[in-house]
């Protein structure tokens, strides 16, 4: 390679590293990638609510873990983000431990299926849910919305977390954004980049993103597909209770709360 240039995805000798420029380029996603990314949000989807109806007080975090890794490997899907925390680990990226589930638990995955990734958390609460906890999880449900609502084509990533930092505020927890990413565009990875303060990176038609808004003790996450004329949400999951959060000028969002069993 003496004297030659050359170019990688990824910091290599003296090659120039471009792998935020094959980001972008991959994160523009053609029809039949769209299509799969629904089949790969379904399985997701249907693997965290199999663990999360196998979940029982006395589990520990890591076969909790065990459980979703295994219900997304029997769909297919590489569970390469398998995050679990419980009761006062209200960590927002939560590696599992020895810890043992006594009434709450937050799952959060990210799947690989024919190369697309697919991310999800979800809540899941045994016996009445705390008021605190609830106002936090209705909270990051009314971040969530505002993020999903407003992630439209020619809308800048910048643009949208400051529309995020403004929701929270509005929801009572204004520096809760600061504590974790709040997402971004996905596609070949969990975030192929992330929305960042000032970030110009403009959203189009066919792109994928996946916000993950939270208030300490609260996640929401689903992943969404931008369409011409609406948004697709690729993750739904029926099992969970729905919050329809209301957003003005806009279509309403749904967002899953906490299970209750």
């Amino acid at each position: 390679m003496a004297g030659k240039t050359f170019l990688s995805d990824v910091p290599f000798g003296n090659g120039k590293d471009i792998s935020a420029e094959i980001a972008r380029l991959r994160a523009h996603l053609t029809p039949e990638e769209g299509e799969r990314f629904r089949q790969l949000g379904r399985l997701c989807a249907e693997a965290i609510s199999e663990a999360a109806q196998m979940l029982q007080p006395g589990m520990s975090e890591y076969e909790i873990a065990a459980l979703l890794g295994a219900a997304a490997q029997k769909r297919g899907v590489q569970p390469i983000v398998n995050l679990v925390a419980t009761d006062e680990r209200r960590y927002r990226h939560p590696l599992p431990t020895a810890k043992k589930l006594e009434r709450y638990a937050l799952l959060v995955l990210s799947g690989r299926w024919r190369g697309l990734v697919c991310s999800v958390s979800r809540m899941v609460h045994f016996g009445k849910i705390p008021a605190d906890l609830q106002t936090r999880i209705r909270a990051a449900a009314r971040v969530n919305a505002a993020f999903i609502a407003h992630s439209r084509p020619g809308k800048t990533l910048g643009e949208l977390l400051a529309i995020g930092q403004t929701a929270y505020a509005e929801a009572g927890f204004p520096g809760e954004w600061q504590h974790h990413h709040q997402g971004g565009v996905t596609g070949y990875e969990p975030r192929e980049y992330l929305a960042t303060p000032g970030g110009a990176d403009v959203l189009a038609a066919r792109q994928a993103l996946a916000w993950n808004p939270t208030v300490q003790g609260a996640k929401m996450e689903d992943t969404i597909l931008l369409g011409e004329g609406e948004n697709e949400i690729l993750t739904s999951t029926p099992l969970w209770p729905v919050e329809w959060v209301e957003i003005p000028g806009l279509p309403p969002v749904p967002c899953a709360l906490a299970l209750q069993r």
